[in-house]
């Protein structure tokens, strides 16, 4: 683990926006910035950038760091650094060596892993995690992304891909997905479906506090309007939180059934509607999971909020890629 007097940078990469933290061993953040991605510029602009970032907050501080992390929204290469795959930036970056390149920029060990992998490393090390042994982390966000911690140890399977909890089928007939199949929980209980069950609901005249609150506008929908919409009377909204809340309980009960967990923690936008989605979890889980009581089973929002991806990367930095 982290050497006391060690310092380093975590970087979390994402599609608008890349997010830094310069961390001591303790995971104190020092100091942190974001910077705009600029994806179209391709791999080589987003990773000088990268590079030029994490060299300034170094000079700042007046450190060198001992290592970087970085969490990737893509398919990895984790062992040699390499970026095989990112679906949602221009070009797709196939076998990208972020390792190599940001090396030779920073005179540091470099390592990389998988965003919400990276995430549930950051809730490991300094969040909910620590208090439990065996976990899995959702982030409700444009899609649902996951992570599985058993006896303390991040579980990443043979490529990595361990933890896309959000491709549970839960509804066999249903919505397609785009990872080819129907009917995963994405499908139902992610932001771009409950926003757009939001806008048919709006426009279709059964959402009036949130027609009022986003003023007709549906560029000003958000997670804070739907639940504001909800706790203000409209019942239609509150169902469908709570249809997606039941939903991802059926996702749970499949995991509790695998695991066993001590606890569930929730990250991403969508956490931020709280109880009247917490709730509906909760219920979804006790009723439908036959084999035991889900009863000391715990659901919870992370206690990192936004920063478990940079926290997270500090976190695999610290552990030298070893998670």
């Amino acid at each position: 683990m982290a050497a006391e007097n060690n310092f380093y940078l975590g970087v979390d990469l994402g599609g608008t926006g890349t997010k830094f933290a310069l961390c001591d061993a303790q995971g104190n953040i020092l100091l942190e910035s974001k910077i705009p991605t600029q994806s179209q510029d391709g791999h080589d602009g987003v990773l000088r950038r990268i590079g030029d970032e994490a060299a300034r907050l170094a000079q700042q501080a007046g450190v060198k760091p001992s290592a970087l992390g970085m969490a990737c929204p893509g398919t990895l290469d984790i062992e040699n650094g390499i970026v095989k795959f990112f679906a949602n930036f221009p070009g797709h970056w196939p076998n990208v060596p972020v390792r190599e390149i940001l090396q030779k920029r920073l005179d540091c060990p470099i390592y990389i892993l998988n965003d919400v992998r990276t995430a549930t490393l950051g809730e490991l090390d300094f969040g909910l995690g620590k208090t439990a042994d065996t976990f899995a982390f959702l982030a409700l966000g444009t899609g649902i992304g996951g992570g599985i911690v058993i006896n303390k140890h991040l579980h990443l399977g043979p490529i990595g891909s361990a933890g896309e909890l959000g491709h549970i089928i839960v509804e066999p007939h249903g919505r397609s997905c785009g990872c080819g199949v129907r009917g995963c929980v994405e499908t139902i209980a992610s932001w771009p479906a409950l926003a757009g069950e939001g806008l048919r609901l709006m426009f279709s005249g059964q959402a009036p506090k949130l027609l009022e609150i986003v003023h007709g506008n549906p560029t000003e929908m958000n997670t804070e309007a739907m639940g504001r919409a909800a706790r203000a009377g409209d019942k239609s909204i509150l169902a469908a939180i709570e249809r997606a809340g039941y939903y991802l309980g059926i996702a749970l009960v499949n995991i509790s059934v695998t695991l066993h967990p001590d606890l569930f923690v929730f990250g991403g936008g969508m956490a931020g509607l709280g109880d009247i989605l917490f709730d509906p979890i909760r219920k979804s889980l006790r009723e439908n999971l036959g084999m035991f009581s889900g009863d000391s089973i715990r659901i919870e929002p992370s206690a990192v909020g936004d920063k478990a991806g940079v926290l997270g990367a500090c976190a695999l930095a610290m552990r030298q890629g070893k998670v």
